[in-house]
């Protein structure tokens, strides 16, 4: 694990929103520094980086969660090949959710630009309509956003394809913040954003964000800030156990026996899609199956983490431990990214779509 700055913000969720801008500014600021230290995923230290997103969650999961999209912005940046892009300057979101009711849909113009336009030798492309799930969008500067293909009179082509936005458009309007009422990863403003006419430089051909293989690898890397928190939560009975107040008795051993073997086999498991990774063994439907086996694991990990210690620790820190209540609230946000019993289930489709003779373990 290495070093990291004390936060500006006390263990509880601060109420005053200067105190809440700070925080996001410091973990913004620390985003910058990481994306120039920590190598991509797939460059052959991906247990490296994914151990250091562990840490991050370990340490604060609204912390990590403000910094991983930035890291994971400037990988698909580097996937892209547009390398360009990257300032030392930006901050980025990701912004990939879909929701109900109109998507956001990006058209393209043939109208004349400037030849010192980015895209000088393509069309022009626009975002209109309404994004959901974006966070920090009046905090970061830039972002990778996905929006679905249209042509240029505006008639869907069944695409969805990846663009880079600028935040300062005056197209470009995310929902009050008012709108994020949650106890869980307070500090990470999520709400819609409404687009238009904000200009957007693609990434990569139609359906390139989804197919690439760093989709999987972005997707393993949540998971590995999943386990940090999981481990910050797990902290709590260790550290009542290793100073206890009373004599600790089998029910209290088997809780800590039961979060060893819990959080070692979701590290385990991380560990060997690290090394998968970086061989070139996690990519297309392999890859695909890498990361649902991963998500899946730590997220089960983490909610037996949480039942674990909650039943060995009793009410008293669920209702007195500011600290603690934080970890829990926030961890049970944050992995509901995933799909539970869906994504077991197409884990098991993947698996056999493989077609491999052998069994996976």
């Amino acid at each position: 694990m290495s070093d990291h700055p004390e936060l500006p913000v006390p263990a509880a969720a601060p109420a005053d929103p200067r105190a809440v801008q700070r925080f996001v500014d410091h973990a913004l600021g620390r985003a910058r520094v990481l994306g120039r230290d920590l190598p991509a995923p797939g460059e052959g230290a991906t247990r490296e980086l994914w151990g250091e997103l562990s840490a991050l969650g370990r340490m604060d999961l609204a912390y990590a969660r403000i910094i991983e999209p930035h890291l994971d912005a400037l990988a698909i940046l580097r996937q892209a090949g547009r390398t360009d892009l990257i300032t030392d300057r930006d901050t980025w979101g990701v912004w990939a959710a879909e929701g109900p009711g109109e998507p956001l849909r990006a058209t393209p113009s043939s109208a004349a630009h400037s030849a010192d336009d980015d895209a000088a030798d393509g069309p022009h492309w626009t975002l209109t309509g309404t994004k959901p799930w974006c966070s920090l969008a009046s905090s970061v500067s830039r972002a990778v956003v996905t929006a679905h293909v249209t042509d240029e009179v505006g008639e869907p082509t069944g695409h969805r394809r990846a663009f880079v936005v600028a935040t300062d458009h005056p197209g470009f309007r995310p929902e009050a913040a008012a709108g994020w009422t949650s106890h869980g990863l307070a500090e990470v403003v999520t709400v819609p954003v409404y687009f238009q006419g904000v200009p957007a430089q693609p990434l990569g051909p139609d359906e390139w964000y989804l197919t690439r293989p760093g989709f999987a690898w972005g997707g393993m890397g949540v998971a590995a800030v999943w386990l940090g928190g999981a481990q910050s939560v797990a902290d709590l009975l260790w550290c009542k156990l290793v100073r206890p107040a009373r004599p600790v008795d089998d029910a209290a051993r088997t809780a800590l026996g039961q979060l060893d073997l819990t959080l070692g086999a979701a590290q385990a498991v991380l560990d060997r899609a690290a090394a998968a990774v970086d061989r070139g063994e996690a990519t297309g439907e392999h890859g695909a199956a890498w990361a649902l086996r991963v998500r899946r694991t730590v997220a089960d990990a983490a909610e037996t983490v949480i039942r674990v210690v909650s039943r060995a620790t009793g009410p008293g820190p669920l209702t007195g431990d500011p600290a603690h209540i934080r970890r829990v609230e926030s961890l049970q946000v944050y992995i509901r990214q995933d799909h539970a019993e869906r994504d077991t289930a197409a884990l098991g489709r993947a698996l056999l779509e493989l077609g491999e003779e052998d069994t996976p373990w």
